[in-house]
């Protein structure tokens, strides 16, 4: 083990390939842990003042804790992992593309540009066409999750029969549903880099001055407070997508028979600007930030779980790799005499 770890020091970085394994090993350990908040955050999402008497008192949530509260209530402990399969493919799907895409566009950046170091700009750009680069690729599982969380258990559906019945509705086009807003949403983690580069510089020349310097506390409270910044500003965005990925309910006897007109015409947007304008109508600014306490928390906690754990995944997933080569030289050896 000590040789292998000598070995690890003098290898190249991982290639796209292994960082992808990576990042997506660390998200999908992370979205084990914080997967109760992100279903309660999308149900909250969902929910608008004009629905609340067309649901049961179960059914409609006023915050995060009443949401845990009702969800075990009526669904038990699995109702907060409602979707979980299809949440899990969904964000190792994602973050595979996106340390795939950003690992390989880097790597071209700086062979064509000789740098070894890049400006904050060009990781700002690079880390922005790599998250809209895995949107495009992964957001069809993203609507099948959301899908799944926001019906009610009699009609929950698995992941391909929710997937035909998207398709059915909907068309092909059904699956990638709330597509520009999650472009837009790349934005997201260029603010929050931006905002911790600019918080950690503050505090550094305050520490310096008194002779003092970051500890990994600190800047683990800087990442979440621009993680939260962030949240803040990009969320009624966040709203919308949810939005358009969603489903009304069906109208069954779980659902007062005379359901308002206008509340069926305030279920069915064109666009996400649609969506903030008619939330704005019937909840007004509070509207758009519905669960947006559960989504910082779920944020904050994922992206430090995330890039924890992806730490500790790539110098395993490195192992792996010298495993593999190593045995795949040694069968070219037995091969070849």
């Amino acid at each position: 083990m000590v040789a292998a770890s000598k070995e690890i020091t003098t290898l190249p970085p991982l290639s796209p390939f292994g960082n992808a394994v990576a990042g997506s090993l660390g998200a999908l350990f992370a979205l084990m842990i914080v997967y109760p908040l992100d279903i309660i955050k999308t149900r909250l999402q969902v929910q608008s003042k004009s629905s609340s008497k067309n649901l049961k008192v179960d059914e409609y949530y006023e915050s995060t804790t009443d949401a845990i509260i009702k969800i075990i209530k009526t669904e038990g402990i699995s109702g907060l992992y409602a979707g979980l399969p299809a949440g899990l493919i969904g964000v190792a799907s994602t973050n595979f593309a996106y340390f795939y895409w950003y690992s390989f566009l880097r790597t071209r950046y700086q062979s064509i540009n000789k740098q070894q170091t890049m400006s904050t700009i060009s990781e700002l750009l690079l880390g922005a066409s790599a998250g809209a680069l895995a949107q495009i690729f992964t957001i069809p599982v993203s609507v099948v999750t959301t899908r799944q969380q926001t019906t009610s258990r009699k009609y929950r559906k698995n992941l391909i029969n929710t997937s035909k019945e998207i398709i059915s509705d909907d068309g092909i086009t059904g699956l990638w549903k709330g597509l520009k807003p999650s472009l837009i949403l790349c934005i997201n983690p260029a603010i929050t880099y931006g905002a911790f580069e600019r918080f950690k510089d503050l505090i550094s020349k305050r520490l310096s001055a008194n002779g003092g310097q970051l500890s990994p506390g600190i800047i683990f409270w800087l990442g979440a407070l621009s993680k939260t910044l962030a949240t803040i500003i990009t969320y009624p965005y966040i709203m919308a997508k949810v939005r358009l990925q969603w489903k009304p309910p069906k109208d069954d006897d779980e659902f007062i028979d005379d359901v308002d007109d206008n509340i069926r015409k305030h279920q069915k947007y064109s666009g996400a600007i649609d969506v903030l304008r008619k939330v704005l109508e019937s909840d007004g600014i509070p509207g758009w930030y519905k669960g947006m306490q559960a989504q910082i928390t779920k944020a904050v906690l994922s992206q430090a779980l995330l890039l924890y754990v992806k730490e500790y995944t790539t110098k395993y997933t490195i192992l792996l790799f010298i495993f593999f080569g190593k045995l795949l030289t040694n069968r070219k050896k037995v091969l070849t005499k």
